[in-house]
C-alpha cells in the first residue's frame, strides 16, 4: 500500500466509524433499535414503524417480496401482521437498508452512480438467493433472514465508498477515485467488518456474513449464509480472507 492509499485507509475508516455521518440523523432508528434491544412488546415497535409511513409502505413491501413463494404464505392484511411476522431482528435490518438507501440517494456525482450501482446489484442477489431458498426441500430457514443478509452482500464497498465521498467533499483537491479503489481491494474485508462494528449491525448477521463469504463455516444445515454463498460464488462475488 503506498502512502497515499495508506493515508485515505486511515481517513475513510475514522468516517466509517461515525455512525451519524455514515447514515445521518434517523429519528426512528434510535428509538427502533433502543425498543427491539428492550424486547419488549412488539405494539412499541409497530408504533416507531408506524411514525414513518414511507418505511412501513417498505416494509410491507418487503415482507411480501421475500415471502412471496412460499406455499404457505398468506398476504400481510396490516402492518402489525407483516411486522409480527418478519420478526424484531430483520425489521431493524430492513429498516437500516431503507434509511441507509435514503441517504446514499443523496450523495453527489459520481458517487452517487457508482453506489446505485452497488445497489442494485444487492437487490439483484437479494432475489436470487430467495429464489435460491424457495427451491431446497427440507430446510427451515426464514426468507427474510436471507433477504435480509443478502442486501448486506457488499455492505463493505458501499460504505467505504460512501465515506469516500464525504471525505472528497470536504477537501479542495479530491482524491482520485481510482486510490479507493485500490484501498478496498487490499483491505475489504477489514473495512467491512469495521462497517458492521461501528453501525451497530447484529452479530448474528454479521456471523452469517462471515459463512456466506466462506470465511466461516457453519454446520447448521439452516443456516441462510450457506444459502447466500451458492449465489455470491456463481457471481464471482466471494471476499478474500485476508
Amino acid at each position: 500500500m503506498t502512502d497515499l492509499e495508506q493515508q485515505v485507509f486511515t481517513q475513510v475508516r475514522a468516517i466509517i466509524s461515525n455512525e451519524e455521518q455514515v447514515i445521518g440523523r434517523r429519528g426512528i432508528l434510535i428509538p427502533l433499535k433502543k425498543a427491539i434491544i428492550a424486547d419488549g412488546d412488539i405494539r412499541n415497535v409497530i408504533d416507531i414503524v408506524s411514525s414513518d409511513p414511507a418505511l412501513s409502505a417498505h416494509l410491507l413491501w418487503r415482507s411480501s417480496s421475500a415471502d412471496h413463494a412460499t406455499p404457505q404464505s398468506t398476504k400481510n392484511r396490516s402492518l402489525k401482521d407483516a411486522l409480527v411476522r418478519l420478526g424484531q431482528v430483520n425489521i431493524y435490518r430492513y429498516a437500516f437498508t431503507f434509511y441507509l438507501k435514503e441517504r446514499l440517494d443523496e450523495l453527489e456525482q459520481p458517487y452517487k452512480k457508482l453506489v446505485q450501482g452497488y445497489w442494485t446489484l444487492t437487490e439483484s442477489i437479494a432475489v436470487d438467493a430467495v429464489d435460491e431458498l424457495h427451491q431446497m426441500d427440507n430446510v427451515q430457514i426464514n426468507p427474510d433472514e436471507v433477504q435480509t443478509l443478502a442486501l448486506f452482500s457488499v455492505f463493505g464497498e458501499i460504505i467505504a465508498l460512501t465515506a469516500f465521498a464525504y471525505l472528497n467533499a470536504e477537501l479542495k483537491e479530491p482524491y482520485p477515485l481510482s486510490v479507493l479503489k485500490s484501498v478496498i481491494e487490499d483491505e475489504q474485508l477489514t473495512l467491512t467488518v469495521e462497517a458492521f462494528e461501528s453501525l451497530g449491525l447484529d452479530e448474528d448477521l454479521r456471523d452469517e456474513f462471515m459463512v456466506a463469504h466462506n470465511l466461516r463455516q457453519s454446520h447448521n444445515i439452516n443456516s441462510p449464509g450457506l444459502v447466500l454463498r451458492g449465489v455470491l460464488a456463481k457471481k464471482n462475488l466471494l471476499l478474500r480472507a485476508a
